[in-house]
């Protein structure tokens, strides 16, 4: 009799494989996105996907802002047919990623998820960018 952890066999090594390099076709972590901003190798469109306030009062520096019912045709008109879409929402207990996700892959669009959102943004110790940051510079 062993653990819950082990009572169900894990899979062999090459179905494993197989599993996780398919996540990886479908999401990205914080630490990925940061380096990619930090370091002028931002090659997607980072959109967050939480309504308008939330975005306001903090949001990744360098996202725009698409609340996911609104990711549609008209919206993502200024961007090629090949962008690669990245979306986050507050973190793992919201499904807006997955919502925002499936809209862009109805309307054709490549997409990944940012796992852990806003909240995995800030575990990582990454700081949010608010609009209040936004007046401040305007005023200096």
């Amino acid at each position: 009799m062993g653990s819950a952890v082990s009572r169900i066999a894990a899979a062999n090594s090459q179905e494993a494989l197989e599993h996780f390099e398919s996540l990886l076709k479908f999401e990205t972590d914080c630490w990925d996105v940061h380096h990619a901003l930090t370091n002028g190798l931002q090659d997607f469109v980072l959109v967050d996907v939480r309504g308008e306030s939330l975005f306001e009062q903090g949001h990744v520096d360098g996202a725009i802002n698409i609340p996911h019912p609104r990711l549609n045709e008209k919206r993502l008109a200024e961007f090629p047919e090949g962008t690669l879409f990245v979306v986050y929402c507050a973190g793992p207990h919201c499904n807006g990623t997955e919502k925002a996700a499936i809209r862009l892959a109805k309307l054709g669009r490549p997409v990944k998820k940012m796992i852990g959102g806003v909240t995995g943004w800030l575990d990582e110790g990454f700081e949010l960018k608010s609009a209040l940051d936004v007046c401040k510079k305007r005023i200096a």
